[in-house]
């Protein structure tokens, strides 16, 4: 913002002297108005109108601070008929003229601009380099998830490895963990599990065919092939299929049995103590101990919830 400077002698200048304290008054004032708005020391005789009298604008002309048009200052420019210039505007640079006044405001427009510039930068940085302290420390405590426990090379040559069983026992960890997967698909064994256990789904898929519910899509992803194959481990086919026929009962078949998977991923196995492993409101079958029994229950399971559905 520019300013219109007044000398700190001016006080006592003989010219303001002569013009009185009222004329200076519109001196200033006319002043202030063309530096606002950059007249390089033009005041428009409206402007004088407003600000003071005809009589006080004569004074100031008449002790040489202002001229009007046609005068023959050689040092101040010639304004238009009714108007008037300040005498020596410019002089010891004392006002900013209107090109200083515009290169100022480009200069301080840069020096803001890369400021913001500087910081953002900063914070940028910042965050980048919280998101990497983040990411490390995430990386710290999921070992397991970043690299193998123990490397393949070394598994079971100077001890048992974590990965063998006992002789005779099951590998408990084989069976509960989930292959792990990428964005684009699961990788190494994982990628090949749903044809691992082709036979075991397909009891599955017979099981709930056989049970009524037919035109079920089995395009399941790789972590819903792991956790249908678990689901038969955990509690049998039977349990799955009652669920199966339930849900559909009370939702309508789905188009796929993804939609199956996070039920059959809840439910429980009842222990082996006696107890009918279902329900008597879907049948008292023990659980199976082999893939025929499973395979059999199933289909004597559908063969009573037919019967319910005709009775």
């Amino acid at each position: 913002m520019p300013w219109f400077k007044i000398d700190d002698k001016a006080h006592s200048h003989p010219k303001w002297l002569r013009a009185g304290n009222a004329a200076v008054g519109l001196f200033v004032r006319a002043g202030s108005y063309s530096a606002q708005h950059l007249t390089e020391g033009i005041v428009p005789g409206a402007v004088a109108q407003l600000y003071g009298t005809a009589t006080q604008a004569a004074k100031l002309v008449k002790v040489g601070l202002w001229h009007t048009s046609d005068h023959d200052c050689p040092r101040c420019p010639q304004p238009r008929g009714g108007d008037y210039v300040i005498h020596d505007f410019f002089e010891n640079n004392r006002n900013t003229t209107k090109a200083q006044d515009e290169a100022n405001r480009r200069a301080a427009a840069e020096r803001a601009a890369k400021s913001r510039a500087a910081r953002n930068a900063n914070r940028f940085a910042g965050e980048n380099a919280a998101n990497r302290a983040r990411f490390a420390g995430e990386n710290e405590t999921n070992p397991a998830r970043n690299e193998p426990q123990s490397p393949d090379s070394a598994a079971g040559q100077d001890s048992t490895s974590h990965r063998t069983p006992a002789e005779g026992a099951a590998h408990a960890h084989a069976a509960a963990m989930p292959y792990p997967g990428t964005s684009f698909g699961s990788t190494g064994a994982a990628a090949e599990r749903p044809a691992a256990h082709p036979d075991r789904l397909g009891d599955l898929k017979a099981a709930i065919a056989a049970a009524g519910l037919a035109g079920i899509g089995w395009s399941l992803r790789e972590s819903q092939w792991e956790y249908t194959r678990q689901a038969v481990e955990k509690v049998g086919i039977p349990a799955m299929v009652a669920f199966a026929v339930n849900s559909s009962r009370l939702k309508g078949p789905p188009a796929t049995a993804g939609a199956w998977v996070d039920g059959w991923r809840s439910l429980e196995p009842t222990p082996d103590n006696g107890v009918a492993y279902l329900p008597a409101t879907v049948g008292q079958l023990g659980r199976p101990s082999t893939t025929d029994q499973r395979v059999q229950d199933a289909l004597n399971l559908a063969a009573r919830f037919a019967r319910e559905e005709t009775a």
